[in-house]
């Protein structure tokens, strides 16, 4: 039986397609933004995130401590969990002891029929609203053959479907999986190939080029395109302007969403011994994206 490492299933998004919908997503992907707000989506195996807050502390507890066959975890100066990230092999046997839910692991495997049991909880919302089931992540197309499962339960059921994507993966993928959808969110970030590697450690020439080839093949397809805007990266009225004048040329008709960076992931790196490289850096102002969002090609 093929399985999915999901990482989160999000009820109630009003946000990612049409009605309200419910949210899957997979762990891992190929792109490494600086920004990314769900840093437990990067990796593609279970990763243990601690919430040191919650840590009750060795003294009274210390449980994770000795359900750990590795040691890697200890006790710091102030006899709370330190994680010692080299030695921890994220089995999630410390989750299973920690009774204050200090400690989670991220990715748990689950089977098709899994999800669509969750998804089916909402299905009079969906059936109200026109909503159903979006694909987010991480990269769901980096998970292609099981994506493709799952969707075809979701569409003999009759909900509708949709996609988010980086656009960072094989054409044959991306062909496979949106032959099962009705609306696809393909993000383009920056046409500066080398700002573009420099934010997110890949190439935008393969975005660029499946973008096309997506346009030409799945005309049908409600395409909205996205662009998140990041300080210091694509903030800027030329940014912009790029984008949207290969837009024009390519697919003139795709709808252009620009997204303000947010810091509402900045606690998810700390929890899993990450460092957040855009600290200090503040969202764009209102002002800001007014102005980018009146921007014309």
């Amino acid at each position: 039986m093929k399985t999915g490492l999901i990482f989160n299933i999000q009820k109630f998004s009003l946000h990612d397609g049409k009605g309200i919908r419910t949210l899957v997503f997979f762990k891992g992907c190929p792109l490494s933004c600086r920004w990314c707000s769900n840093p437990e989506g990067q990796s593609y195996g279970p990763e243990l995130a601690y919430k040191r807050a919650k840590c009750i502390g060795a003294a009274e507890c210390g449980l994770c401590m000795r359900a750990c066959k590795n040691e890697a975890i200890r006790a710091d100066e102030e006899g709370k969990a330190r994680i010692d990230r080299v030695l921890c092999d994220n089995c999630g046997e410390c989750v299973e002891a920690c009774p204050s839910k200090a400690l989670e692991l991220m990715g748990k495997r689950m089977s098709a029929d899994e999800i669509i049991r969750v998804v089916e909880q909402d299905s009079a919302f969906y059936a109200r609203s026109g909503g159903g089931l979006t694909f987010s992540g991480g990269e769901p197309v980096s998970h292609a053959a099981f994506a493709i499962e799952l969707l075809e339960k979701a569409r003999s059921r009759g909900l509708d479907t949709a996609l988010e994507t980086s656009g960072y993966c094989p054409w044959r993928d991306i062909e496979a999986v949106c032959r099962h959808v009705d609306q696809v969110f393909f993000d383009i970030k920056s046409m500066d190939g080398d700002k573009h590697w420099t934010w997110t450690r890949t190439s935008n020439e393969l975005i660029l080029e499946n973008f096309q080839r997506f346009v030409r093949t799945f005309p049908h397809v409600h395409l909205i395109v996205r662009t998140p805007v990041v300080p210091g990266f694509n903030d800027t009225v030329e940014d912009i302007v790029k984008i949207r004048r290969f837009l024009k040329q390519i697919a003139p008709s795709a709808e252009h969403e620009l997204l303000a960076y947010h810091r509402f992931g900045e606690p998810k790196y700390q929890q899993l011994g990450k460092a957040y490289e855009l600290e200090g850096v503040e969202p764009p102002s209102a002002e800001t994206m007014t102005l980018l969002r009146q921007s014309t090609a």
